[in-house]
């Protein structure tokens, strides 16, 4: 009888040992996929596992809505996925560039008519400041037809095929920049997460997104641009490594960030939030860490200048 008592003994105590060490071994993700952040205002959003590729916790995932200029995170991919680019072609400002943005009050690069960048510096007036000139450059550059209308939707359309190849089932433009005419530019928190995912993995935007200001000199001209980045989570937030804002009339703020610490890499999607995007932002990737930012006494927020663009 006692040494059936132990036998039973020694079952049960390795049992508890092997289910300590379980729950040593199971990343905090696993148990974070059952709760979630608190208090989260966005009407969409959603955390993604970088590395893993691994959802970590959703509101309203799937559900369509305006994306606003975090649209150009697929301008972006679009050009930098033309096979044989080179990121020093250069391009010349056309008027209608910034007769573009005058009509439509969109935010600006502030290009000047006949100045000549080359892809890259375009490439950092899209992101940082959300330039929709240059936006308009790079699509004009980019797409195919015999007008400046033709090949922008040309390119337009190459956003959409690069979308439904990357299985972005629920999303859809209509416009290069997040400026849409009739609403038709849509995406889901769990689409986007996939897009931000797929962008960072490219060097070039990985090294864009993550910058805070830069001086750009124009190819032709005695010009220095300086640009903002519109992300106010750059040099704020520990680890922050993009990617980019949107705010729209329909949309409402947007916001598609990233953070890496150590060898693990989060990926945020915020889609419409009526009160402030980065305290939501912080709570998600505190959240996905494990950490605990107290955002009134610990999260200051990069100032940008007067001067900068608002988006």
């Amino acid at each position: 009888m006692e040494l059936r008592s132990r036998s039973v003994r020694r079952r049960y105590a390795a049992a508890i040992t092997s289910a300590l060490a379980l729950a040593v071994a199971l990343p905090a993700a696993t148990a974070q996929a059952e709760g979630g952040p608190s208090d989260i205002a966005a009407q969409g959003a959603f955390l993604l596992d970088s590395g893993a590729n691994r959802e970590l916790w959703g509101k309203d995932a799937d559900t369509r809505r305006q994306m606003a200029s975090t649209t150009k995170i697929m301008t972006a991919v679009t050009v930098l996925n033309k096979r044989g680019l080179d990121l020093d072609k250069q391009i010349t400002i056309k008027q209608s560039y910034r007769d573009y943005v005058e009509r439509t009050g969109a935010s600006t690069a502030d290009l000047r008519t006949g100045d000549t960048l080359t892809v890259r510096q375009l490439l950092y007036g899209l992101m940082l400041p959300s330039g929709c000139d240059a936006a308009y450059a790079l699509a004009d550059t980019f797409g195919l037809g015999n007008t400046e209308a033709a090949r922008t939707r040309q390119f337009i359309a190459k956003m959409n095929k690069t979308a439904e190849d990357l299985g972005m089932t629920n999303t859809r433009y209509d416009s290069f920049d997040g400026i849409s005419a009739n609403g038709d530019n849509y995406t889901t928190p769990r689409d986007s997460a996939t897009l931000a995912r797929y962008a960072l993995a490219n060097d070039t935007l990985a090294t864009v997104v993550k910058t805070t200001t830069t001086n750009q000199k124009a190819v032709n001209v005695n010009r220095t641009y300086r640009w903002d980045n519109t992300n106010k989570l750059l040099g704020s937030y520990d680890g922050a490594i993009g990617i980019k804002t949107g705010t729209g009339t329909a949309a409402g703020p947007c916001l598609v960030f990233a953070a890496r610490r150590g060898d693990r890499t989060v990926v945020g999607v915020i889609l419409n939030d009526p009160t402030n995007r980065y305290p939501d932002a912080v709570r998600m990737l505190d959240w996905a860490f494990g950490t605990k930012t107290d955002a009134k006494a610990e999260l200051k927020l990069r100032q940008l200048p007067r001067s900068a663009q608002k988006d």
